[in-house]
Protein backbone atom coordinates (compact mmCIF):
# COMPACT_ATOMS: atom_id res chain seq x y z
CA UNK A 1 0.00 0.00 0.00
CA UNK A 2 1.44 3.36 -1.03
CA UNK A 3 1.84 6.43 1.14
CA UNK A 4 -0.29 9.57 1.07
CA UNK A 5 1.75 12.55 -0.15
CA UNK A 6 0.82 15.98 1.20
CA UNK A 7 2.00 19.12 -0.61
CA UNK A 8 1.83 22.67 0.74
CA UNK A 9 0.89 24.50 -2.43
CA UNK A 10 -1.18 23.29 -5.38
CA UNK A 11 -0.02 25.61 -8.17
CA UNK A 12 1.85 24.55 -11.29
CA UNK A 13 4.69 22.96 -9.32
CA UNK A 14 2.22 20.98 -7.23
CA UNK A 15 0.45 20.05 -10.44
CA UNK A 16 3.58 18.60 -12.02
CA UNK A 17 4.53 16.83 -8.78
CA UNK A 18 1.06 15.26 -8.72
CA UNK A 19 1.52 14.08 -12.31
CA UNK A 20 4.97 12.66 -11.46
CA UNK A 21 3.50 10.80 -8.47
CA UNK A 22 1.54 8.64 -10.89
CA UNK A 23 4.87 7.02 -11.84
CA UNK A 24 5.14 5.65 -8.28
CA UNK A 25 1.88 3.74 -7.72
CA UNK A 26 3.43 1.37 -5.18
CA UNK A 27 5.01 4.22 -3.18
CA UNK A 28 2.33 6.95 -3.46
CA UNK A 29 -1.36 6.07 -3.27
CA UNK A 30 -2.80 9.57 -3.08
CA UNK A 31 -1.84 13.25 -3.24
CA UNK A 32 -3.42 15.98 -1.10
CA UNK A 33 -2.54 19.64 -1.56
CA UNK A 34 -3.09 22.70 0.63
CA UNK A 35 -3.87 25.76 -1.48
CA UNK A 36 -6.10 28.84 -1.06
CA UNK A 37 -7.35 28.84 -4.67
CA UNK A 38 -10.40 26.71 -5.44
CA UNK A 39 -9.76 24.21 -8.23
CA UNK A 40 -6.03 24.87 -8.12
CA UNK A 41 -3.87 23.37 -10.90
CA UNK A 42 -2.89 20.30 -8.84
CA UNK A 43 -6.53 19.46 -8.14
CA UNK A 44 -7.19 19.33 -11.88
CA UNK A 45 -4.76 16.43 -12.34
CA UNK A 46 -6.02 14.24 -9.52
CA UNK A 47 -4.89 15.76 -6.21
CA UNK A 48 -7.38 16.21 -3.40
CA UNK A 49 -7.42 19.73 -2.01
CA UNK A 50 -7.67 21.46 1.36
CA UNK A 51 -8.67 25.06 0.62
CA UNK A 52 -6.80 27.32 3.04
CA UNK A 53 -3.85 29.68 3.24
CA UNK A 54 -0.34 28.20 3.06
CA UNK A 55 0.41 29.51 6.56
CA UNK A 56 -2.91 28.42 8.13
CA UNK A 57 -1.83 26.47 11.24
CA UNK A 58 -4.98 24.34 11.50
CA UNK A 59 -4.91 23.54 7.78
CA UNK A 60 -1.24 22.49 7.93
CA UNK A 61 -2.00 20.22 10.90
CA UNK A 62 -5.00 18.77 9.01
CA UNK A 63 -2.85 18.11 5.93
CA UNK A 64 -0.20 16.43 8.08
CA UNK A 65 -2.81 14.26 9.81
CA UNK A 66 -3.94 12.94 6.43
CA UNK A 67 -0.42 12.47 4.99
CA UNK A 68 2.38 9.98 5.49
CA UNK A 69 4.96 12.30 3.97
CA UNK A 70 4.81 16.07 3.54
CA UNK A 71 6.60 18.38 1.11
CA UNK A 72 6.04 21.81 -0.44
CA UNK A 73 6.03 23.65 -3.73
CA UNK A 74 6.21 27.07 -2.10
CA UNK A 75 8.40 28.20 0.79
CA UNK A 76 5.61 30.17 2.52
CA UNK A 77 4.55 27.36 4.86
CA UNK A 78 4.90 28.01 8.60
CA UNK A 79 8.17 26.30 9.58
CA UNK A 80 7.37 26.67 13.31
CA UNK A 81 4.11 24.74 12.87
CA UNK A 82 5.90 22.14 10.76
CA UNK A 83 8.44 21.61 13.53
CA UNK A 84 5.64 20.65 15.93
CA UNK A 85 4.37 17.86 13.68
CA UNK A 86 7.57 16.38 12.24
CA UNK A 87 7.59 13.67 14.94
CA UNK A 88 4.27 12.39 13.52
CA UNK A 89 4.74 12.96 9.78
CA UNK A 90 7.83 12.72 7.60
CA UNK A 91 8.59 16.21 6.24
CA UNK A 92 11.11 16.82 3.46
CA UNK A 93 12.87 19.15 3.07
CA UNK A 94 12.93 19.37 6.86
CA UNK A 95 11.34 22.33 8.70
CA UNK A 96 14.84 23.28 9.88
CA UNK A 97 16.07 23.50 6.27
CA UNK A 98 12.95 25.47 5.30
CA UNK A 99 13.51 27.87 8.20
CA UNK A 100 17.06 28.62 7.03
CA UNK A 101 15.95 29.32 3.47
CA UNK A 102 12.72 31.24 4.20
CA UNK A 103 14.58 34.23 5.62
CA UNK A 104 17.09 35.55 3.08
CA UNK A 105 19.25 37.12 5.77
CA UNK A 106 19.41 33.85 7.70
CA UNK A 107 20.05 32.00 4.42
CA UNK A 108 22.93 34.24 3.37
CA UNK A 109 24.43 34.20 6.87
CA UNK A 110 24.28 30.38 6.92
CA UNK A 111 25.91 30.09 3.50
CA UNK A 112 28.66 32.57 4.36
CA UNK A 113 29.44 30.72 7.61
CA UNK A 114 29.84 27.55 5.56
CA UNK A 115 32.34 29.26 3.22
CA UNK A 116 30.00 29.28 0.26
CA UNK A 117 30.33 32.23 -2.16
CA UNK A 118 27.55 34.80 -1.70
CA UNK A 119 26.94 38.42 -2.63
CA UNK A 120 28.10 40.79 0.13
CA UNK A 121 25.21 41.76 2.43
CA UNK A 122 24.31 43.53 5.69
CA UNK A 123 21.17 43.64 7.81
CA UNK A 124 19.12 46.85 7.95
CA UNK A 125 17.34 47.93 11.13
CA UNK A 126 16.18 51.47 10.37
CA UNK A 127 16.31 54.25 7.78
CA UNK A 128 19.31 55.76 9.56
CA UNK A 129 20.95 52.34 9.54
CA UNK A 130 20.34 52.11 5.78
CA UNK A 131 21.81 55.57 5.18
CA UNK A 132 24.93 54.60 7.10
CA UNK A 133 25.43 51.06 5.75
CA UNK A 134 24.95 51.93 2.09
CA UNK A 135 28.30 53.69 2.35
CA UNK A 136 29.83 50.20 2.42
CA UNK A 137 28.51 49.30 -1.05
CA UNK A 138 27.73 52.64 -2.67
CA UNK A 139 25.19 53.18 -5.48
CA UNK A 140 23.56 51.19 -6.89
CA UNK A 141 22.73 48.68 -4.15
CA UNK A 142 19.79 46.32 -3.63
CA UNK A 143 17.39 46.65 -0.70
CA UNK A 144 15.55 43.37 -0.08
CA UNK A 145 12.83 42.11 2.19
CA UNK A 146 14.03 39.06 4.10
CA UNK A 147 10.82 37.04 3.79
CA UNK A 148 7.97 36.21 1.41
CA UNK A 149 9.53 37.59 -1.75
CA UNK A 150 9.89 35.89 -5.13
CA UNK A 151 9.90 36.74 -8.85
CA UNK A 152 11.62 40.03 -8.06
CA UNK A 153 9.01 41.11 -5.51
CA UNK A 154 10.64 42.46 -2.39
CA UNK A 155 13.63 43.95 -4.27
CA UNK A 156 14.31 47.68 -4.61
CA UNK A 157 17.31 49.01 -6.50
CA UNK A 158 18.76 52.07 -4.79
CA UNK A 159 20.42 54.26 -7.38
CA UNK A 160 20.72 57.51 -5.44
CA UNK A 161 20.22 59.26 -2.09
CA UNK A 162 16.60 59.99 -3.06
CA UNK A 163 15.86 56.26 -3.40
CA UNK A 164 16.83 55.54 0.21
CA UNK A 165 13.58 56.88 1.67
CA UNK A 166 11.46 55.53 -1.20
CA UNK A 167 12.84 52.03 -0.81
CA UNK A 168 12.62 51.98 2.97
CA UNK A 169 9.04 53.28 2.98
CA UNK A 170 7.97 50.79 0.31
CA UNK A 171 8.94 47.92 2.64
CA UNK A 172 7.68 49.56 5.83
CA UNK A 173 7.34 47.11 8.72
CA UNK A 174 9.31 44.31 7.05
CA UNK A 175 12.71 42.92 8.01
CA UNK A 176 15.29 44.12 5.50
CA UNK A 177 18.78 43.49 4.20
CA UNK A 178 21.06 45.35 1.82
CA UNK A 179 23.16 43.67 -0.86
CA UNK A 180 25.98 44.86 -3.01
CA UNK A 181 24.86 45.28 -6.60
CA UNK A 182 26.57 42.79 -8.90
CA UNK A 183 27.02 43.74 -12.53
CA UNK A 184 27.02 40.08 -13.50
CA UNK A 185 27.70 38.51 -16.86
CA UNK A 186 24.90 35.96 -16.57
CA UNK A 187 22.45 34.41 -14.15
CA UNK A 188 22.55 30.62 -14.02
CA UNK A 189 21.03 27.95 -11.84
CA UNK A 190 21.64 24.37 -10.88
CA UNK A 191 18.81 22.00 -10.01
CA UNK A 192 20.23 19.79 -7.28
CA UNK A 193 18.79 16.82 -5.39
CA UNK A 194 19.64 15.09 -2.13
CA UNK A 195 17.79 11.99 -0.98
CA UNK A 196 17.13 10.90 2.59
CA UNK A 197 20.22 8.65 2.44
CA UNK A 198 22.46 11.65 1.72
CA UNK A 199 23.13 10.93 -1.96
CA UNK A 200 23.48 14.09 -4.05
CA UNK A 201 22.94 14.60 -7.78
CA UNK A 202 22.96 17.78 -9.88
CA UNK A 203 21.57 18.60 -13.30
CA UNK A 204 23.79 20.48 -15.77
CA UNK A 205 23.95 24.24 -15.18
CA UNK A 206 21.38 26.29 -17.12
CA UNK A 207 21.24 29.93 -18.18
CA UNK A 208 18.32 32.12 -17.06
CA UNK A 209 17.03 35.20 -18.83
CA UNK A 210 14.69 37.52 -16.92
CA UNK A 211 12.25 40.22 -17.95
CA UNK A 212 11.20 42.69 -15.23
CA UNK A 213 12.61 40.36 -12.55
CA UNK A 214 10.56 37.35 -13.71
CA UNK A 215 12.16 34.33 -15.33
CA UNK A 216 11.22 34.37 -18.99
CA UNK A 217 13.54 31.80 -20.55
CA UNK A 218 15.92 29.03 -19.51
CA UNK A 219 18.62 27.73 -21.83
CA UNK A 220 19.95 24.22 -21.21
CA UNK A 221 22.88 23.84 -21.17
CA UNK A 222 24.09 27.30 -20.16
CA UNK A 223 26.39 29.06 -22.62
CA UNK A 224 29.38 29.01 -20.27
CA UNK A 225 32.81 27.42 -20.32
CA UNK A 226 33.37 23.94 -18.98
CA UNK A 227 35.34 25.49 -16.12
CA UNK A 228 32.44 27.75 -15.07
CA UNK A 229 29.92 24.91 -15.40
CA UNK A 230 32.05 22.67 -13.20
CA UNK A 231 32.48 25.42 -10.62
CA UNK A 232 28.71 26.03 -10.45
CA UNK A 233 27.96 22.34 -10.01
CA UNK A 234 30.60 22.05 -7.27
CA UNK A 235 29.04 25.01 -5.41
CA UNK A 236 25.60 23.38 -5.76
CA UNK A 237 26.83 20.06 -4.36
CA UNK A 238 28.50 21.73 -1.39
CA UNK A 239 25.31 23.74 -0.76
CA UNK A 240 23.25 20.56 -0.69
CA UNK A 241 25.77 18.94 1.61
CA UNK A 242 25.60 21.69 4.24
CA UNK A 243 21.82 22.23 4.02
CA UNK A 244 21.22 18.49 4.43
CA UNK A 245 17.57 18.71 3.42
CA UNK A 246 16.07 15.97 1.24
CA UNK A 247 14.42 16.97 -2.01
CA UNK A 248 15.11 19.03 -5.11
CA UNK A 249 16.45 22.56 -4.68
CA UNK A 250 16.83 25.35 -7.21
CA UNK A 251 20.13 27.15 -6.61
CA UNK A 252 20.32 30.48 -8.42
CA UNK A 253 23.77 31.97 -9.04
CA UNK A 254 25.50 34.87 -10.72
CA UNK A 255 28.44 34.44 -13.08
CA UNK A 256 30.59 37.53 -12.58
CA UNK A 257 32.56 39.36 -15.25
CA UNK A 258 35.68 37.44 -14.16
CA UNK A 259 33.84 34.08 -14.19
CA UNK A 260 33.42 33.70 -10.45
CA UNK A 261 30.28 32.06 -9.06
CA UNK A 262 28.12 33.76 -6.40
CA UNK A 263 24.97 32.24 -4.91
CA UNK A 264 22.02 34.59 -5.30
CA UNK A 265 19.12 32.67 -3.75
CA UNK A 266 18.01 29.11 -2.99
CA UNK A 267 14.53 27.64 -3.41
CA UNK A 268 13.86 24.50 -1.29
CA UNK A 269 11.65 22.99 -3.97
CA UNK A 270 11.36 22.14 -7.63
CA UNK A 271 12.15 25.24 -9.66
CA UNK A 272 10.96 27.08 -12.76
CA UNK A 273 14.39 26.77 -14.36
CA UNK A 274 14.07 22.97 -14.17
CA UNK A 275 10.89 22.68 -16.26
CA UNK A 276 12.94 21.77 -19.34
CA UNK A 277 13.79 18.43 -17.66
CA UNK A 278 10.25 17.19 -18.42
CA UNK A 279 11.44 16.47 -21.98
CA UNK A 280 15.20 17.11 -22.01
CA UNK A 281 16.33 14.65 -19.34
CA UNK A 282 15.88 11.01 -18.44
CA UNK A 283 14.56 12.02 -15.03
CA UNK A 284 12.43 15.14 -14.64
CA UNK A 285 13.03 17.35 -11.61
CA UNK A 286 9.54 16.40 -10.38
CA UNK A 287 10.23 12.69 -10.45
CA UNK A 288 13.62 13.39 -8.88
CA UNK A 289 12.03 15.29 -5.99
CA UNK A 290 9.75 12.36 -5.23
CA UNK A 291 12.65 9.91 -5.45
CA UNK A 292 14.60 12.09 -3.02
CA UNK A 293 11.91 12.46 -0.35
CA UNK A 294 10.90 8.79 -0.62
CA UNK A 295 14.48 7.68 -0.03
CA UNK A 296 14.78 6.02 -3.44
CA UNK A 297 17.86 5.99 -5.66
CA UNK A 298 18.22 9.29 -7.48
CA UNK A 299 17.55 9.25 -11.21
CA UNK A 300 19.89 10.02 -14.10
CA UNK A 301 20.43 13.79 -14.44
CA UNK A 302 22.13 13.73 -17.82
CA UNK A 303 20.86 16.29 -20.33
CA UNK A 304 19.77 14.05 -23.20
CA UNK A 305 18.67 16.88 -25.49
CA UNK A 306 19.54 20.60 -25.52
CA UNK A 307 16.45 22.62 -24.65
CA UNK A 308 14.94 26.04 -24.12
CA UNK A 309 12.06 26.70 -21.73
CA UNK A 310 9.92 29.78 -22.35
CA UNK A 311 7.43 31.03 -19.75
CA UNK A 312 3.96 32.14 -20.86
CA UNK A 313 3.04 35.16 -18.75
CA UNK A 314 -0.22 37.02 -18.43
CA UNK A 315 -0.14 40.26 -20.45
CA UNK A 316 -0.17 43.63 -18.71
CA UNK A 317 -3.32 44.91 -20.41
CA UNK A 318 -6.01 42.75 -18.78
CA UNK A 319 -7.07 40.48 -15.94
CA UNK A 320 -9.68 37.77 -16.27
CA UNK A 321 -10.65 34.63 -18.16
CA UNK A 322 -8.67 34.05 -21.32
CA UNK A 323 -8.95 32.10 -24.55
CA UNK A 324 -7.15 28.73 -24.87
CA UNK A 325 -3.55 29.06 -26.01
CA UNK A 326 -2.84 27.15 -29.21
CA UNK A 327 0.58 26.28 -30.60
CA UNK A 328 1.00 24.59 -33.96
CA UNK A 329 1.99 20.95 -33.49
CA UNK A 330 5.58 20.23 -34.47
CA UNK A 331 8.38 17.90 -33.46
CA UNK A 332 10.22 18.93 -30.35
CA UNK A 333 7.69 21.55 -29.20
CA UNK A 334 5.85 20.86 -25.94
CA UNK A 335 3.23 23.24 -24.56
CA UNK A 336 2.24 22.91 -20.90
CA UNK A 337 -0.66 25.04 -19.66
CA UNK A 338 -1.38 25.11 -15.94
CA UNK A 339 -5.15 25.34 -16.10
CA UNK A 340 -5.38 28.64 -14.23
CA UNK A 341 -8.80 30.17 -14.80
CA UNK A 342 -7.69 33.76 -14.71
CA UNK A 343 -4.89 35.67 -16.37
CA UNK A 344 -3.20 38.40 -14.36
CA UNK A 345 -0.33 40.67 -15.40
CA UNK A 346 2.94 38.68 -15.26
CA UNK A 347 1.15 35.59 -13.93
CA UNK A 348 2.74 32.30 -15.02
CA UNK A 349 0.05 30.57 -17.08
CA UNK A 350 2.15 27.89 -18.73
CA UNK A 351 5.46 27.17 -20.38
CA UNK A 352 6.81 26.01 -23.71
CA UNK A 353 9.72 23.61 -24.08
CA UNK A 354 11.65 23.54 -27.35
CA UNK A 355 13.69 20.34 -27.41
CA UNK A 356 16.43 19.40 -29.87
CA UNK A 357 15.13 15.85 -30.25
CA UNK A 358 17.65 14.86 -32.93
CA UNK A 359 20.53 16.75 -31.27
CA UNK A 360 21.23 18.53 -34.55
CA UNK A 361 20.37 22.12 -33.57
CA UNK A 362 22.65 24.42 -31.62
CA UNK A 363 21.29 26.86 -29.03
CA UNK A 364 21.06 29.61 -31.65
CA UNK A 365 18.84 27.33 -33.72
CA UNK A 366 16.55 26.65 -30.76
CA UNK A 367 16.38 30.38 -30.00
CA UNK A 368 15.19 31.04 -33.56
CA UNK A 369 12.47 28.41 -33.13
CA UNK A 370 11.33 29.91 -29.80
CA UNK A 371 11.34 33.47 -31.21
CA UNK A 372 9.20 32.37 -34.14
CA UNK A 373 6.69 30.47 -32.01
CA UNK A 374 6.31 33.09 -29.29
CA UNK A 375 5.19 35.65 -31.88
CA UNK A 376 2.18 33.44 -32.59
CA UNK A 377 1.23 32.99 -28.93
CA UNK A 378 -1.58 35.34 -27.96
CA UNK A 379 -3.14 35.48 -24.52
CA UNK A 380 -6.34 37.47 -24.82
CA UNK A 381 -9.60 37.81 -22.92
CA UNK A 382 -12.71 35.82 -23.68
CA UNK A 383 -15.01 38.35 -25.30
Amino acid sequence: MGQVLGIIGGGQLGMMLTEAAKKFPSQISEVIVLDPTEECPASKVGAKQIIADFKDKDAIIELASKSDILTYEIESGDSEVLKTIESKTKINPSPHTLEIIQDKLVQKTFLAKNQLPVVEFVDIESLEDLKEKIKKFGFPSLLKTCKYAYDGRGNFKINSEQDLILGFEQFSGQTLMLEKFIDFKMEVSVIAARNTKGDIATYPVVENIHEENILRMTIAPARVSEKVAKKAEEVAKKTMDVLRGAGVFGIEMFVTKNDEILINEIAPRVHNSGHHTLQSSKTSQFEQHLRAILGLELGDTKLVHPAIMYNLLGPKNFQGAYKPVIVKSQEGIFLKMYGKKESKPKRKLGHLNAIDIKNTENIDGLLKIINKIKKSIVIEPIS
